[in-house]
């Protein structure tokens, strides 16, 4: 075996072992932190009780005091707290009005971190989920593996082009059809991807189109950026296409897991990686009107952006290098005068 297999074969046991440390680490323990609710309650209870749903071991919440139930909901549909918790004065019963939609495992964490509050001042908990997944997205996972779908068809193709026709484009000419075969192909799959989960499967029924250019994003973006580290890297730059897309965004784009529910490494990187930015965006479609999504659209085109400004700024520099080689600047003279 040559050197070169060696090292490769290393760096594919290397790959292997992130992706076993990634996904064990990430999901074998995951522990509600700071997730972020709204809590409605009577004006001489309101910061006592913040105050203790703050101070639960552990930290699983995030409480901040809203004026009303309305209030809360507001920023529930916005994203922007997993739950709204409505505590009426005296033994009342308490309700939790929840989206889970937007993730079931954050709702069924909240749910349980409420039930202990609720057994402590013993009172029951009703739960109201106002946005739950629809029928064939029981768990709310489509989202998930539709982005995740597009992601891999993007670095594919990507990869696929660079081995049958050389990691690095001869020229810039060539790397902007390459591109372009990329872009093409981006539409096409965006668009089928969200044809199967409507239409299709009926899994997250309306929002095609709207769902079909986020797909062909995500797609262009993963076969922009996969070309680049090609460019950058040759053969090597599809085992680093691997390791982000793969090995690091899969297990943080709050698929099985919810982000509030993984270790902090994993809660952080998540929302900068086109599997979690991607996964966020397609249920704020699917389910919240596409609020909450900007982040998340700039996320992925930043994906994009960097592949293409890498691949045309090496390919140039490339081609500055060999214009400066001895000889050459020689043969395009005796071109010329000919």
């Amino acid at each position: 075996m040559t050197l070169r297999a060696v090292l490769l074969v290393v760096g594919v046991a290397v790959i292997q072992l992130a992706f076993i440390m990634s996904y064990v680490g990430a999901f074998h323990r995951p522990v509600p932190y700071r997730m972020p609710l709204a809590v409605v309650a009577p004006p001489g209870e309101s910061a006592r009780l913040v105050a203790a749903l703050n101070g639960i071991t552990g930290t699983p919440l995030e409480a901040t005091a809203v004026s009303s139930s309305a209030a809360g909901t507001d920023q529930l549909l916005r994203r922007s707290v997993y739950g709204v918790l409505v505590v009426g004065s005296g033994t009342a019963g308490v309700r939790l009005i929840e989206a889970s939609a937007s993730g079931v495992s954050a709702s069924q964490a909240l749910t349980e971190v409420l039930d202990s509050v609720g057994v402590t001042l013993h009172r029951s908990v009703t739960v109201d989920d106002i946005r739950p997944p629809s029928p064939g997205d029981r768990n709310s996972l489509t989202s998930f593996y539709l982005v995740i779908g597009w992601i891999v068809g993007g670095y594919l193709v990507a990869s696929i082009l660079g081995i049958s026709d050389g990691s690095r484009p001869a020229n810039p000419q060539r790397a902007t059809v390459r591109l372009g075969v990329i872009a093409a192909y981006a539409l096409v799959t965006g668009l089928l991807g969200s044809l199967v989960v409507g239409p299709l499967l009926h899994a997250l029924p309306g929002h095609t189109w709207s769902l079909a250019l986020l797909g062909a994003l995500l797609v262009f973006s993963a076969g922009a950026f996969s070309m680049a580290l090609q460019v950058v890297a040759g053969t090597i730059g599809i085992g680093i296409t691997i390791l982000v897309f793969v090995v690091l965004g899969n297990p943080s784009a709050g698929g099985a897991y919810s982000g509030q529910l993984l270790p902090g490494f994993w809660r952080v990187i998540g929302p900068w990686i086109p599997s979690g930015a991607g996964t966020a965006a397609a249920r704020g479609i699917a389910y919240f009107g596409g609020v909450a999504i900007a982040t998340n659209l700039l996320v992925i085109a930043a994906y994009a952006l960097v592949g293409i400004v890498v691949i045309y700024v090496v390919l140039v520099d490339v081609g500055h290098q060999l214009i400066r080689m001895p000889g050459t600047a020689r043969r395009d003279e005796a071109a010329d005068g000919s």
